[in-house]
């Protein structure tokens, strides 16, 4: 059995990104998905960033690190709140983002999973939608269809069994709504396997210094900067 870590949402957020750091010293994944949003929202996304290039091995666009991208290119003639985050990453930590695909799959113990943030590519799937909302989940851009499917998103962590298979939520590392820990999925199983066998999800909650995470928020020109601090103090969205 190995352990396959799936991480996504950090969005700027260090405080929340070193509880997990520091939690990996005592799971020890053999694996690290990355499923997008390293930036945006919180006040170091360089930093978010640079951890996620340096310890995961899989990667996945988000529409956060797209829509960085896409504000800074030079037909963008108003990149908005974009801009500070813009300015923050470079243009070498751009590139790179905009090299990275937007779905993925992995097979884990004979179930396929599709592997995605949400948007850009599909849907933003939340934990309170249906079966029948969830189904398109399932269904890869190339019409192949999985027997589960791990996105990210929505910022709430969750499990969940459908006639279809398992449609199952990362939750955010440094931006979750509802409870405003640090979560994220860790399945153990046996990768590249086509056997059908025993398989463990888990959802992760860590906790972290939230308070410190809305004093360093302070210290940046952060757009939308008051709703940012209530966000990762409260788990409530004001916006």
């Amino acid at each position: 059995m190995s352990k396959i870590l799936f991480i996504a949402d950090l969005h700027g957020n260090m405080p929340a990104t070193l509880a997990l750091e520091k939690e990996l010293d005592r799971i020890c994944p053999d694996d690290i998905w990355f499923l997008g949003d390293a930036v945006g929202k919180g006040p170091e996304s360089d930093k978010t960033l640079d951890w996620v290039r340096a310890n995961c091995r899989h990667f996945i666009k988000g529409n956060w690190d797209d829509g960085c991208v896409w504000a800074s290119k030079p037909d963008c003639t108003d990149p908005g709140p974009n801009a500070f985050y813009c300015g923050q990453l470079g243009q070498e930590r751009l590139d790179w983002l905009e090299s990275l695909p937007l779905e993925d799959e992995v097979l884990i113990s004979g179930i396929s999973f599709r592997l995605f943030h949400g948007r850009p590519v599909d849907d933003n799937y939340h934990s309170y939608l249906s079966m029948d909302e969830l189904k398109p989940g399932f269904t890869d851009t190339q019409g192949k269809t999985h027997g589960g499917f791990i996105s990210a998103d929505c910022h709430m962590p969750y499990i969940r069994s459908t006639d279809l298979g398992y449609a199952i939520n990362t939750g955010s590392i440094g931006n979750s709504l509802g409870v405003p820990r640090c979560h994220a999925l860790l399945i153990e199983g046996i990768p590249g396997s086509e056997e059908l066998s025993p398989v463990s999800m888990n959802i992760l909650s860590i906790p972290y210094d939230n308070e410190l995470a809305a004093r360093i928020a302070d210290a940046y020109p952060l757009p939308n900067r008051e709703a940012y601090k209530t966000e990762v103090l409260t788990g409530v969205y004001s916006r």
